[in-house]
């Protein structure tokens, strides 16, 4: 395999389809030239690496000449300090903890099943205010509100000020994508000022939270005084950051990716409309198939690491590419082909160990709905454009709009 083969995956040209790419890639499981990073595409060695303590999240530890996407600003620059996601234990296992105390078992275990019925009515209400089908998109008027509304009620920030944090949001996610045709500095420049002004919004709602506790999940974040004791005020604003930002960026396009597979399907769309209990083994196949996180491009080695006989020298960056890692036939049978009776699929599309994805119980649920609901309601859906326009992450991969069309809606 050639450098080109890698940048084959950065490039916008392929963003409909890289799954080509995926399988050239795994014909060398670890590829690395000149002072680019190591690229781990087989399942088996990235979930490895997932579940190894030499493996570090944290950009800092990256020492070596390895590069391999854009640097986060240094700390010291930077508005809020890195979220839980890009640090390591026990700095990590702490922050997460405290996260999940309002949001998971076990001292909130009924957090996320409780809101089902709340999330069936957002989805309904959006279905009904479709309007015009004749040409839906799909993301603007279903697949962006539906997590956003539901990460705003879940965390208490108000709705209407989503056009606020959309640029912010929008800003920070297009950072992790390692473009080798961006301006570095500017880019780190955009991404240090968006986290600036967005920790100035949510300082104003937590100071608020804190005045006047109500049940969300800021209120309790904000005013926790469990074991580990209380987060201090930057940690409570990276925290909120992350939840605000990554609770509806990649839901956004795994319903989307849902539906465009679907759509692709007939006769697997009519399965799931006459049996809505589909969209549990449905939603772990789409995961696999079409995950929304393709890749991990910032991880650094806290050590020499052999890996399939290449040794991988101490502080280099790592990227995990996890959407090739889902297509591996040494782990999938038929693995270009998506079925979701699929039986034993231990896929990579919400991460794997520590760092798994903190949100996977909501981004499930949500998927179910959505996707359930619109197969039932929609009839004779159809693609306008096929492929549709993509976004321009390679991290989080996803149709910046979906065109469709249906006959109508039903009640």
């Amino acid at each position: 395999m050639t450098q080109s083969a890698l940048h084959q995956i950065l490039d916008y040209a392929n963003r409909p389809n890289p799954y080509p790419i995926y399988e050239e890639l795994r014909k060398t499981p670890v590829f690395h030239e000149d002072d680019g990073p190591y690229v781990i595409s087989t399942y088996y060695e990235i979930r490895s690496l997932l579940h190894d303590p030499r493996i570090s999240s944290d950009a800092r530890n990256l020492t070596s000449t390895t590069g391999g996407g854009p640097a986060e600003p240094p700390q010291e620059e930077s508005a809020l300090p890195p979220g839980f996601l890009k640090l390591d234990p026990p700095e990590h296992d702490r922050l997460r903890r405290m996260t999940n105390r309002p949001f998971g078992p076990p001292h909130s275990p009924h957090r996320v099943d409780g809101m089902r019925e709340e999330l069936h009515d957002i989805v309904s209400g959006l279905i009904d205010g479709i309007g015009d089908t004749g040409r839906i998109d799909l993301v603007e008027q279903f697949s962006y509100p539906f997590p956003v509304t539901v990460i705003c009620r879940l965390l208490g920030v108000p709705r209407e000020d989503e056009a606020r944090f959309h640029t912010w949001a929008d800003t920070l996610a297009a950072s992790l994508d390692p473009d080798p045709d961006a301006d570095p500095a500017g880019r780190g420049k955009e991404a240090h000022d968006a986290r600036m002004e967005l920790g100035m919004y949510l300082a104003g709602l937590i100071e608020e939270r804190r005045k006047n506790p109500g049940e969300d999940m800021l209120s309790q974040l904000a005013t926790a005084k469990g074991g580990d004791g209380p987060m201090s005020t930057m940690e409570l604003l990276s925290t909120a950051a992350l939840l605000l930002i990554a609770g509806h960026e990649t839901t956004v396009n795994l319903i989307t990716n849902g539906m465009l597979t679907l759509l692709r399907r007939p006769d697997v769309l009519q399965r799931l409309r006459e049996d809505p209990k589909l969209a549990v083994p449905l939603v772990e196949e789409l995961l696999r198939f079409e995950p929304p996180v393709q890749l991990l491009p910032q991880r650094t080695t806290l050590a020499d690491i052999e890996v399939r006989g290449v040794t991988i020298p101490k502080g280099a960056s790592l990227w995990l590419v996890l959407a090739s890692g889902n297509r591996d036939p040494q782990r999938f049978e038929n693995p270009d082909r998506f079925d979701p009776d699929r039986r034993d699929i231990q896929h990579l599309g919400l991460g794997s160990g520590i760092h798994s994805c903190f949100g996977a119980p909501l981004a499930r649920l949500e998927a179910q709905t959505a996707l359930s609901e619109l197969a039932r309601r929609m009839e004779n859906p159809r693609l306008l454009e096929d492929p549709p326009p993509y976004r321009q992450n390679a991290v989080l991969r996803g149709p910046r709009h979906l065109p469709i069309a249906c006959d109508g809606i039903r009640p």
